[in-house]
């Protein structure tokens, strides 16, 4: 591994940062074999879009496919949509100095998109998400409903241990990886807190053959980006359950019209960056998700 832990989001983009092991990812995923010298150009967007890289893997298979992949502990029922506009901008890079106004037709490598999910929430094997099922329903206007002018599909794959085994038989590194997140989650269940439970996670993987060279030289990298991005996961949830909450009460206190009102008004006020990593710290400092709900209700009061 040569990449840079710093410019690296996650311990999963880090891992998957490397041609010749996305090459390996994507024929696991696809049940395909692609020769060895087959071409992989990583084009990964770095822009920062509000809280978010813009996405985690995106790269190019010999010029024909481009393949972007997002690794979630939540699934989020928007990511078609998402991912619509991220598809936009990569394409956006690849025929940059091309011109599309021309006569002469410009050919484009075809898009596959993946979510790799891994979070602690039962969720089958596999699963598609498609942006059509955004779509308002034009039958309002009395009008039939007809197959969308735009469609995308994501292919919403469980990459925790047991399930989808055959792909994780296919990519060593996912096998890995899975497993140590695994470990992670033992060591929680077992009653240590998350610092604790990576550093142990950390330890046993080491011993083990897993992702020993990653682990033996950026130990204490992994520990951080791990806790960072775990933590913003979970303070991300905490602030939807909480502006969820406070939305309820206050379309009880004054009518549903005007809840809703309140509640898209506590939103834009809590939907700062600012916010987030409040509830990120306060996580880091130990506090429960109920605790931490009455500190942002506080802050915000």
């Amino acid at each position: 591994m040569k990449a840079n832990l710093k410019y690296k989001s996650s311990v999963f983009s880090y891992l998957f940062s490397e041609p010749d092991i996305l090459r390996e990812l994507y024929c696991a995923l696809k049940g395909v074999k692609l020769p060895d010298d087959t071409p992989v150009i990583i084009n990964t967007l770095e822009d920062v879009i509000f809280m978010d890289r813009i996405n985690d893997v995106s790269f190019e298979i010999d010029g024909k496919l481009v393949v972007l992949i997002e690794h979630q502990a939540t699934i989020n029922p928007n990511v078609a949509l998402r991912l619509l506009m991220y598809i936009a901008r990569v394409y956006e890079k690849i025929i940059k100095g091309r011109n599309i106004y021309s006569t002469k037709k410009i050919l484009i490598p075809q898009p596959e998109f993946f979510v790799l999910y891994n979070g602690a929430d039962p969720y089958p094997d596999e699963e598609t998400l498609k942006l059509s099922d955004m779509f308002s329903s034009i039958e309002d206007l009395g009008l039939d409903k007809t197959s969308p002018a735009l469609e995308l599909q994501v292919r919403v794959l469980n990459i925790n241990e047991g399930k989808n085994e055959a792909i994780a038989k296919k990519c060593t590194v996912l096998a890995q990886y899975r497993a140590f997140v695994g470990k992670v989650r033992e060591f929680e269940k077992s009653g240590y807190n998350r610092q604790e439970s990576v550093k142990k996670a950390v330890v046993f993987c080491r011993n083990n053959d897993i992702l020993k060279e990653l682990l033996e030289e950026h130990a204490s990298e992994v520990l951080n980006m791990l806790t960072t991005e775990w933590n913003w996961d979970d303070a991300k949830q905490v602030w939807f359950e909480d502006g969820f909450e406070e939305g309820i009460e206050k379309g009880i206190e004054k009518g549903i019209e005007k809840g809703i009102e309140k509640g898209i008004e506590i939103g834009e006020e809590k939907g700062t960056e600012k916010g987030m990593l409040k509830a990120i710290e306060l996580f880091e400092q130990g506090l429960s998700v109920e605790e931490i709900k009455q500190r942002l209700k506080q802050i915000n009061n």
